[in-house]
Parts: structure tokens; sequence; C-alpha cells
């Protein structure tokens, strides 16, 4: 009996001992340049799991098969203490890109991150509204970590004993090259979970990765028409009749908007919510919908998710909730379908039936002091560690099937969402309020398969006011939110007419938008790039013998920099935002010619620039043989059936060929290729000179959007 027990023993200690140590991962493909390994036991909860999205196999299919992209020797795990420990191999000049909206900085080789849903706090240490366990690398793949914990990276931090490319040996007290961060061959991630599942995304470059990522989750979004108008958000209490007046002096100072925000204010309570109207302030929500429809305006509505004691369906709620509050307000456990019916039979009748657009999702990212802590439990079990991860990504895929019962496409904002969540139409926003950090978000929002957008809100003076408008004219919602204090866009009159010109100019190029964003659903493009996204910018590691000095290779000097205040939109423009107090500014062009929007003439082409654009403009340059299709200046985005004059411009010396995409603007028709795409051509005839060509699709059932289609070769009118 005794010797029984102890060679009982010896086998619990064999298996928990070889249980720790690193094994290979297993590998086995589930779409096209994708795989996946599973780990110990995984959760039941995860994030593309809540996320549910779909991968768009004949896109995938498009991109091609391609190779592991990794040593698979170097992707090992191991299970200790109930914990995952992951590893993935780097090379020397290897940069990380992604993991989380992050604010400061673009690259994340060297840093430590801890992946928790949270409001940014001013530094880049994995707190984030969309904390997404996503990587990608310069050398061209993905991985994804798909588990709703909060996870510990270290991008490149942890020298391992056993490297196979250890760093080399310093002396503090003789070498000024000693470092207190050495160099590191490996990404090392804790996952507190008893298993996983990890993704590797394959690609010719880190842009294929990002597609393949987007593409796996189902694609991205593709918003209504109306939502890449301009967007105004009302002061908190406003009435149905302050609405109304607002739009009519939008109109009057000749501004353009698509749809309003209604604040907190137009609920009977607010923090915690009651979801329904306050009749004091909307007597007549159904008849106020419709009218501003009949205007050309939409509705947006404000809220967190959190029931109000005073709600009717409080007491239902409360056993489908958690243990704890927020604000007071019951906290439903979407995990569980009983949950989401009440919200859903709610927010039909009150909202979406009515002709509501869309939603301003708050306060389901942080703080830790107010939101539910991770003590609290829930009815379906699952922790409330992974309900803070998950929380937003449910609120987007729940209300965005709402309005896809309905037929019509949604577009709004949320506070927190995470991995999976590319093909939700919204944008993510937050209280932080830094120009600079605003657009190196936007950068980073590129990796991870969200969208991002820089709102204006106040300004101390004419200048920050007018640049902080360009840059949130050139992102994915253009937005003025003015809840607080009732800004307006002529709130600085100095440069009410610059405001208008770049508002405008945004309307001007809906048509570009559009068919940026089409990519997003049919590629998986981001509409919105980082420039180490974009084709001709890759760093290329020098010799020895070539340092990177400011001198003799300044390009490849800035390149190596975290470039995060530049960006492209869609293929060929791409933006170089001007900030208060600025003049000037360098731009770095990809390889390849590249021209100056507003004149055609030639700036570069791998270069180091630098931009005086004036006051009035932001800095715009387009590829060559990019073609800008555009529309007249108008105050609203195309209606349904509308046709307006197209304007395709031709930059640079390059024959090129393109597509303009349209559809309805509304439906989701274009899921089953209702949809129609323009093939634009510009070419040189036998005699060199310019020539436009435009073959229009005929799809049964959709007018064509565009007529008196015109070209106008830019950079030739320069000569």
């Amino acid at each position: 009996m005794k010797t029984t027990f102890i060679f009982f023993l010896c086998c619990i200690f064999w298996a928990s001992s070889s249980q720790a140590q690193p094994v290979p991962l297993k590998w086995e493909p589930v779409a096209p340049g994708i795989w996946k390994a599973t780990i110990g036991q995984p959760d039941k909860v995860d994030l593309l799991g809540t996320a549910g999205g779909s991968p768009r196999q004949e896109a995938l299919q498009k991109l091609g098969e391609r190779t592991f992209p990794l040593q698979p020797a170097g992707c090992n795990a191991e299970i200790r203490d109930g914990k995952v420990y992951l590893r993935f191999p780097l090379q020397e000049e290897e940069q990380l890109f992604g993991l989380g909206l992050q604010f400061k900085t673009v690259n994340r080789r060297g840093q430590v991150l801890n992946l928790h849903m949270d409001h940014y706090g001013g530094n880049d240490n994995g707190r984030s509204h969309a904390p997404v366990p996503f990587y990608v690398s310069s050398k061209g793949y993905g991985v994804l970590v798909n588990s709703a914990r909060y996870i510990t990276v270290y991008a490149g931090t942890g020298v391992r004993v056993n490297s196979e490319h250890p760093p080399k040996v310093y002396d503090r007290n003789k070498d000024a090259d000693w470092s207190a961060q050495p160099y590191s061959d490996v990404v090392e991630m804790l996952v507190p979970a008893t298993g996983t599942e990890v993704y590797v995304f394959a690609g010719n470059s880190p842009m294929e990765a990002v597609q393949r990522y987007n593409l796996f989750n189902g694609g991205g979004a593709l918003p209504p028409k109306w939502g890449l108008g301009f967007t105004h958000r009302m002061p908190t209490l406003s009435t149905a009749d302050q609405v109304k007046a607002e739009a009519g002096a939008f109109k009057e100072h000749g501004f353009p908007l698509d749809f309003i925000g209604l604040e907190p204010g137009w609920q009977t309570k607010a923090y915690p919510c009651s979801f329904e109207w306050d009749k004091t302030r909307f007597p007549d929500p159904a008849g106020f919908v419709k009218e501003m429809q009949a205007k050309g305006i939409r509705l947006n509505l404000w809220l967190n998710p959190y029931l109000s004691p005073a709600s009717s369906l409080y007491e239902s709620a409360k056993p489908l909730s958690g243990s704890h509050t927020v604000w007071n307000g019951l906290v439903p456990d979407l995990t569980m379908q009983p949950a989401q019916n009440l919200y859903k039979q709610l927010f039909k009748k009150q909202h979406i039936d009515i002709g509501v657009s869309g939603y301003k999702i708050d306060e389901v990212d942080g703080f830790d002091d107010w939101l539910w802590p991770d003590v609290a439990s829930f009815p379906s079990g699952t922790s409330a560690e992974q309900m803070r991860q998950l929380y937003g990504v449910m609120m987007q895929r729940a209300t965005t099937a709402w309005f896809r019962e309905k037929g019509v496409r949604t577009y709004g904002l949320v506070r927190a969402s995470n991995a999976g969540a590319s093909s939700f139409p919204y944008v993510i926003y937050n209280d932080y309020y830094n120009h600079r950090d605003f657009i190196t978000a936007m950068c980073n929002s590129s990796f991870i398969g969200v969208l991002w957008t820089p709102e204006v809100r106040a300004s101390k003076t004419a200048e920050e006011w007018l640049r902080r408008m360009q840059s949130a004219c050139f992102s994915p919602m253009a937005m003025l939110n003015a809840w607080a204090d009732g800004t307006k866009p002529w709130s600085f009159p100095e440069v009410e007419k610059q405001v208008k010109d770049v508002a405008l100019l945004r309307m001007q190029l809906f048509p570009y938008l559009y068919t940026t964003f089409s990519q997003y659903y049919l590629e998986g493009k981001p509409p919105v790039r980082a420039m180490n996204l974009v084709e001709g910018f890759s760093f290329q590691q020098q010799s020895e013998k070539t340092a990177l000095d400011g001198t003799n290779n300044p390009y490849q000097l800035a390149l190596r920099a975290d470039v995060k205040d530049q960006f492209m939109l869609g293929d060929d423009l791409l933006v170089a935002p001007m900030f208060a107090g600025e003049t000037e500014r360098k731009v770095i062009l990809p390889r390849g010619k590249w021209y100056d929007f507003y004149t055609g003439e030639y700036v570069g082409s791998g270069d180091v620039i630098i931009a005086k654009p004036g006051l009035d403009k932001i800095p715009l340059y387009v590829k060559d043989g990019g073609i800008i299709p555009m529309i007249p200046p108008v105050l609203h985005t195309p209606a349904p059936g509308e046709q307006l004059a197209l304007e395709l411009r031709h930059y640079g010396e390059a024959e090129s060929t393109s597509l303009v995409y349209d559809d309805d603007g509304e439906s989701y028709g274009y899921e089953q290729g209702k949809y129609m795409q323009y093939r634009v051509a510009a070419k040189k005839d036998k005699h060199g000179k310019w020539q436009g060509q435009v073959v229009t699709e005929n799809k049964p059932g959709l007018k064509p959007a565009y007529k008196d289609i015109k070209w106008r070769f830019m950079t030739q009118e320069q000569k």
C-alpha cells in the first residue's frame, strides 16, 4: 500500500513537471495563410467567439496560400501555475506593431504591456480602449492570442539564458553602448488561464497580414453613406426644438451635416439609464425623428448600458445581471441571450423602429474605481475580468444585429472594443484630448481591426481649432463633440471660412472615402493606414560600415524612427496633419513619386520633405498614378437614387487604373453582390496626350450614383 502511494505521488510530480516544460506549438491550417494552435483547456468565452465574425473565405482565397512565417521550433508554450506562457521568436531588425490602441508610440518592440480594458490614462502600458492581443511584424506576419484575459506581453524585453541570439555583453564602466535594456530575440506572453488559442496570419507584407486578420473576422465595416458625412453632438440637456434650430444654423452657415448626436438628456434617467425618451424635451420622438430625416439628418443616441432602478425592466433584469452595480445601475450579463432580449425589446421599440440611426455606447471601458470590480460575479459564470474585456464588443454585436434585422446599416461610437470586431460599424472615441496623440492612435488602430476618431470639442485659439478640424475631416468619422460647451464649427469667426472649406473638401472626397471603406470590407484593408503598412515604406537594415545618421542617409534614419504623425487614407492619399504653433513640418514620402493634392505638382520620391502649407490647408499628397474621385461640395452625402457629377483627378506621370465603388448606401445588399464599380483608367494616346476611360458596371436594381463624369489631369495642368 505504501509503495503504491509513493508511486502515485511520483506520477503526479512527473505529470506536473512535464506539463511545465515548454513544448513546440502544433499548428493546423484554418484558412489560406492562417494557422491555429490550441494550448491546454481554453476558456469557454473568448474574443473571437464573442465577436462572432465569419471568415470571408472567398476574399482569403484571393490572397492565396502562404508558408508558415515563423520558425515552428521557436514557437513554444508551457502551462505553469494554472497559467499559459507563450514564446515567439524575433529577428534583430524586426519591428512590432499593434497590441492595442495606444496613443504615444507605434513600434511596440521593447515594451512591456498589460492588455487591460480601461480608459486611456496617458501611458502606453497596455491599458486601453482596445487592448487587442494581436501584433503585426515588419516581416509580414501577425500573431493573435484568442483570450479574454488580462494578458501581459513582453515585446522583445526579456533575455533568456538559452537564447539562440544572445545580446552582446557590455561593461557599463567602460562601454558607451551599454544599455539597461539589452537586445532580446523573443516575444513572450503570460495568459492567466488554463489554456488558450493562438492564431498566426501570414503575408508578403505587414498589410497582407492585417488583411487576413480582418477578413478572418468577417471583413471591415462598410458604413452607410450618411456615416461618412459630418456629425455634431448636442449639449446634454438639449430639446427637440434646439436640435432643429441647430440643424438650421448649420444650413444657414453652409456647413455640411449628416447626423446629430443626442447626449444623456434625451432620456428620462441617465447614470444609470432608462433608455426611454424624456417627453418634456422630446414630446413626440417618432415625429421628431421623421422630421429630421426629411431634412437629411439622422439621429444618434448616447447611452451607457447600466440599467436604472426607475426602468420598467429593472426587476426582470435583476436575476440576469452581475453582483455589482455601476452608478447604482444593473450590469446585464450580455453573454446570456435572455439579457440581450430584454434590451432588444426596449431598444427596438423606443429607438430603432421609429428611425433612430445609431448609438454612442459610453463607459464600457473603465475606470477601476467605478466600473464593476474584478471580484464581481455574473450569472453565466463569466468572470468579471472577461466581462470587462468583452462588454464593448457585446454591445456592438447586439446593436448591430438589431439594425441588421431592420435591414438598415448603422454607424456609431463606442468606448471599448477588442479582437474580432472589425466588422462592427463603430468608431472608438474617449475623453483624452491630445491632438498629436490622436493621430498616433489613428495609426495604431490600423493594425488591430478597429476604427478610431480624433473628435473636436474645444480649443484655446483659432489656429488650434482649425488644425483639429482639419484632422477630424480626414478620419473615419468627422465629428464635432459639443456636448459640454456647445461649440460650433463657426465658433472662431476668423477661421470660419477655412473650417468650412475643409469640411466641404471631405464631402467632395466622399466617392474616394466610400471606395476606401469598401476595400475594408472586400479586401480587409483598413481605411486609415499607418505608414508601416504602406508599400515602399519599410526600413532597410544598413551595413555596419554605413551607420544611420542625418547626413548620409536621413531617409533611412527617418524610417527607423517611430512614424506616428502622418498616415495614408486609402491607397493614394497621404495625410500629414499640422498642429497648433507649427508653420512647417517634416513629411516622409514612401518610395515612388508623390504629388501635391491641391496643385498636382511633384514633391518628391522616397524623401523627407518640409511642408509649409500655410494656415488654410492640411498637407495632402497623392502617389504617382493616383486617381481621386470627387463630387461637388454638398451639405449631405448622396441620398439613395441621387445622381451627382463626378470629377476624376489623376496625378503624376504613371498610367493607371482604379475602381470607384457604389451601392444603395443604406441596406446590406452589397453583401449579396448588389453593388457596382466604375472601372476608371488614365492612359496616354499615341501622341502622348492623356485620355480618361470609364467603364460602368450595370447591376439590376442599382441606379448609377454619378453622372457627367469628367477627367482632370492635375500634373499635366502644371506643364
